[in-house]
């Protein structure tokens, strides 16, 4: 630990005991050596007594040590380096002990010499007592600080340890794509994120825990991954996505592992949706899929759709699901403000995300133009179950049943939910419902 004195007012005093000690000591060889000369020869005493004078020496002189010593010490008390409060003139009033702790590889002058070399540049850390800043537009919670300190947003860029921040990033993706996965899909996910570009940001969120496993492929150590067994992925996507995390990002693909992507070229796709102003959409399904909805099927004759026919009585309004303005919730991608709104509409305790694709059409308008599915860029739908075999058998049900069955529940809630709160935003605002074209 630095031990600095500041007290000064006893410093004159230890100064005048240490010289006059001094002084005598000299006066004494001095006056010696002029005996020595004036007698013109050296004078050599017995080996009795030659020792007793170099025993009387080294006592005087250890003596003289103690009492400087003794002086100095209480003239410059002893202080902690963790209390001190330097002027702002030197430096800013510094809890350095937080500091010590936090950077414990650094030795306490290292800590100042920093500090030091701030000051010399003329960077002033003095903050007037009377300044208050309070700036109700920053983020909540941000009020107290100056506007130009707050960082509101952030991103995914992977960084150095060292170096300059500036040159960290040779490139920044513009795009990022999700998948969840479980280990045993790994050479279909290898097969995937290959044919992403270094214009992506790669993130896996691993539901059965298994993520080391995956350094076997190269291109591992470049992404992301995100571990918690048995969750989904719009779980991880309420909890690891905010709109802020992603602000870089202009398309945001949130995957399922069981697609395959032998004839999907990200960067067309990505032109394809821009072409058409597409704000959610996602790639088309081939014939040999799993399909549910006929809105996702792949069609021969078109770049993108945007509407399909259903079976009758599908559809109250060509212009709503699963007519139009839908996609499905296996592979979609959104645009940066879309998701921004997505968001917020999932819900944190419903995480199979079942409902949701229908309610995708309140986060864009018109959304049955800015919602469609891309033909040109297809991909297959597997149909492997399994994020179903993550649950847990019960009551003579099997795992999957289980999670298939709190699915359709989810679907009933997040129904519920959303008829509930548009009814009560309608009714405080004097909205009349029969006219209302949202329900």
């Amino acid at each position: 630990m630095l031990q600095i004195g500041l007290d000064y007012c006893d410093k004159d005093y230890t100064s005048s005991v240490a010289k006059e000690s001094s002084l005598n000591y000299i006066d004494n060889l001095i006056t010696n050596q002029t005996v020595q000369n004036n007698m013109g020869t050296n004078i050599r005493s017995g080996i009795g007594r030659r020792s007793s004078n170099e025993t009387l020496r080294i006592i005087v002189t250890t003596f003289i040590s103690i009492v400087f010593g003794f002086f100095l010490g209480v003239s410059f008390p002893t202080i902690s380096l963790t209390k001190i409060n330097l002027p702002s003139t030197l430096l800013p009033s510094i809890d350095l002990g937080y500091i010590e702790d936090k950077y414990s590889g650094l030795s306490s002058q290292a800590l100042l010499n920093v500090w030091s070399s701030l000051r010399n540049k003329g960077i002033s850390f003095h903050e007037p007592e009377d300044t208050k800043i309070w700036v109700p537009t920053n983020p909540r919670g941000a009020e107290t600080l100056p506007p130009g300190i707050v960082t509101s947003e952030s991103d995914l860029y992977l960084r150095r340890l060292y170096g300059t921040p500036s040159e960290d990033l040779i490139i920044k993706p513009r795009y990022l794509v999700t998948f969840t996965v479980g280990y045993e899909q790994k050479d279909n996910i290898d097969k995937a994120v290959k044919k992403f570009s270094e214009n992506f940001s790669v993130l896996l969120f691993h539901y059965d825990g298994r993520t080391s496993e995956w350094n076997e492929f190269e291109w591992s150590n470049r992404a992301i991954h995100v571990s918690v067994p048995k969750q989904t992925k719009w779980w991880y996507a309420k909890r690891f996505l905010h709109p802020d995390i992603l602000a870089p990002y202009d398309y945001i693909f949130i995957w399922d592992e069981d697609l395959g992507l032998e004839d999907f070229d990200p960067e067309r796709y990505i032109s394809l949706i821009k072409k058409h102003g597409l704000e959610i959409s996602q790639p088309g399904l081939s014939a040999n899929s799993g399909l549910t909805w006929q809105m996702t099927r792949k069609r021969d004759d078109s770049e993108v759709h945007k509407d399909a026919e259903e079976r009758d009585g599908w559809c109250t309004d060509p212009h709503l699901p699963p007519c139009a303005a839908f996609v499905e919730i296996m592979a979609p991608v959104f645009s940066r403000n879309a998701w921004r709104c997505v968001w917020h509409m999932i819900q944190n305790d419903l995480v199979h995300g079942w409902g949701l694709d229908f309610a995708l059409r309140r986060c864009v308008e018109p959304a049955h133009e800015k919602i469609g599915v891309v033909d040109a860029q297809w991909v297959v739908h597997q149909t492997v179950p399994s994020l179903g075999n993550q649950g847990q058998a019960e009551n003579g049900k099997a795992a999957w049943e289980g999670v298939r069955e709190r699915c359709k529940k989810e679907w009933q809630t997040f129904q519920i939910r959303m008829t509930l709160a548009e009814r009560a935003y309608l009714k405080a605002n004097g909205i009349d419902q029969i006219n209302s074209t949202n329900s």
